[in-house]
């Protein structure tokens, strides 16, 4: 019996170690998740802090761009609306308003905004081509701040003066600004070097940047654009109603003619976003003197678009006579070396800018052009144009019509 009680005394103070042991190891497990808990925990309030400052950030944000597209299309919308609206509908008094003859759209929006009678001249220009309102008469007229851009333009469309034009001058397509130089001091008595120092004169060519928005950008300002209105001025034919037109008169007839041409096919520019205004018209100015019937313009701007998308150079001899500055009937073979920002045979892509004015045709032709798989063409010297779809016939075509051993 006592050898028994000896034997189990050892066993209970073993098991007893153990569930201490146990107990310990239990203490130290709960400690440890007691720990990570708070570490957890810890975490997940800063990410939760987090996440509030973020979103008080882009709250914030979208309250501010909400804001923003508020008061900026209520404050468009009241720009809008004001230049519309009577310049000052309690105003009644008249004012007498005296259109010369031969005078251009934005001379007679200009006069009125100084006069008073209207609140934004460039606004109601806009009016004007929307409510395709033209038409308007030189006379005397009586007008009031209190008159409606409809009262106005009834009024100023039945003038009592109706004379004929004491000249006419034709331009004709394709030409450059030295060319229509010549054709003022030929037909209109406008010294042809006042016109071109006009046309170099940086402050007068950015007075029309600001009366032409829509047409006028900062591109024709460029460093090495011989002339910023090169093929901005209209072929067409101006009347005049004194003997002695000044040239700001002559240009922004010309201008204006330009835009109205134009009116119809910003939205058609806007949607393509591949070219602007401006390279549209350098586009149209080299069409227009590669080609002479509507047909061929329409080939042409296909032939010149392929080769855009190729990656190739556009080639086309015009733009060498242009970067010549020389009136040539023939290009030699050394002249496609001229370096020039005007030289397709030197530059990828488009020249800087127009090379020539441009008739309409060839505008349409740029904006609808001919689907084709040529990529080369030769004007040759008789008139006709030879197009190919590879080099090899090209190279025939060149050395057999323009003499060139390429």
């Amino acid at each position: 019996m006592s050898n028994s009680e000896h034997d189990s005394k050892p066993e209970v103070k073993e098991t007893n170690e153990k569930e201490t042991d146990l107990k310990n190891e239990a203490v130290e497990t709960d400690s440890t998740r007691s720990d990570f808990k708070k570490a957890y925990n810890k975490s997940f309030i800063q990410r939760c802090r987090e996440a509030s400052v973020v979103r008080k950030v882009v709250f914030i944000l979208i309250t501010i761009f909400i804001a923003v597209l508020f008061f900026g299309g209520r404050s468009a919308y009241r720009y809008v609306m004001d230049g519309l609206a009577p310049a000052d509908p309690n105003n009644t008094e008249m004012v007498n308003i005296e259109i010369p003859l031969g005078s251009s759209s934005s001379t007679i929006t200009s006069m009125l905004e100084d006069e008073g009678i209207i609140s934004n001249g460039r606004l109601y220009r806009l009016y004007m081509r929307v409510n395709n309102v033209s038409g308007f008469q030189a006379g005397e007229y009586q007008l009031s701040p209190s008159m409606t851009l409809d009262e106005i333009s009834e009024i100023l469309q039945s003038g009592s003066i109706m004379q004929d034009a004491l000249f006419t001058v034709t331009i004709p397509e394709g030409r450059n600004i030295e060319e229509i130089a010549g054709l003022y001091e030929t037909h209109a008595n406008i010294d042809a070097e006042e016109f071109i120092e006009a046309m170099l004169d940086e402050t007068y060519i950015q007075e029309l940047i600001d009366l032409y928005p829509n047409l006028l950008g900062d591109e024709i300002l460029q460093d090495d654009v011989r002339y910023p209105l090169e093929g901005y001025l209209f072929a067409a034919t101006y009347p005049f109603y004194e003997q002695n037109p000044s040239i700001d008169t002559v240009v922004r007839s010309m201008l204006d003619k330009t835009e109205d041409v134009l009116l119809d096919y910003y939205s058609v520019i806007n949607e393509r976003k591949d070219f602007s205004v401006h390279e549209v018209l350098t586009f149209a100015s080299l069409v227009e003197r590669e080609a002479r019937n509507e047909d061929e313009r329409k080939l042409i701007a296909g032939v010149f678009y392929n080769r855009l998308e190729e990656g190739m150079r556009l080639e086309t001899d015009p733009t060498v006579l242009y970067a010549l500055g020389e009136h040539r009937g023939r290009v030699l073979f050394a002249d496609l070396e001229i370096e020039s920002p005007y030289n397709t045979y030197h530059v990828f892509g488009l020249p800087i800018g127009p090379i020539s004015n441009f008739g309409e045709s060839s505008l349409n032709a740029v904006l609808e052009p001919t689907e084709t798989n040529y990529l080369f063409f030769v004007a040759a010297p008789d008139g006709e144009i030879y197009f190919s779809e590879n080099f090899d016939e090209h190279r025939r075509l060149a050395n057999e019509h323009l003499d060139r051993d390429l």
